[in-house]
């Protein structure tokens, strides 16, 4: 039991959303505002892979304009590897990195599966706890006139 305790005692220095998330229970109450008035989790950062720029520029182009993102960077060139079909495949793709509210993740995510060539599209997103408060009181401004998801439509 004595070597159980360093690596639980660590467990108290991970985040408490990947908590939540491993545990699949959301947290007992919302995270308080920080001074700044961010509340820790409002804004997500969703990933999205591509099969070439000129998708990845597309759907990046259509989330900002319909106000679903804020940002999206593209990142060229990353491998990926992983199991379709039964079989072993490896590409090279484009990553986005879409910065949002929490609350259009849903919306954001139905809307590249209806635009985008993959069978699955993978969308993911992960709550941001922290960072520049300027900046993260942009990105829910600059989306903050979408405030009904069922209005976006593609």
């Amino acid at each position: 039991m004595p070597a159980l305790l360093p690596v639980a005692s660590r467990l108290f220095l991970l985040p408490r959303a990947l908590l939540s998330m491993a545990s699949g229970s959301p947290p007992s109450q919302p995270p308080p505002a920080s001074s700044s008035g961010y509340v820790p989790g409002s804004v997500s950062a969703a990933f999205v892979t591509c099969p070439n720029e000129k998708v990845a520029k597309e759907i990046a182009r259509a989330v900002v304009e319909k106000r679903l993102a804020a940002c999206v960077n593209l990142i060229p060139q990353i491998t990926s590897i992983y199991e379709w079909k039964g079989k072993i495949e490896e590409d090279n793709e484009v990553l986005m990195m879409i910065k949002t509210q929490s609350s259009l993740v849903p919306a954001l995510t139905d809307f590249v599966r209806s635009v985008h060539p993959y069978e699955v599209a993978e969308v993911i997103a992960l709550p941001v706890e922290q960072g520049n408060s300027p900046y993260l009181h942009w990105v829910r401004q600059v989306t903050e006139s979408v405030s009904d998801s069922s209005t976006v439509l593609p």
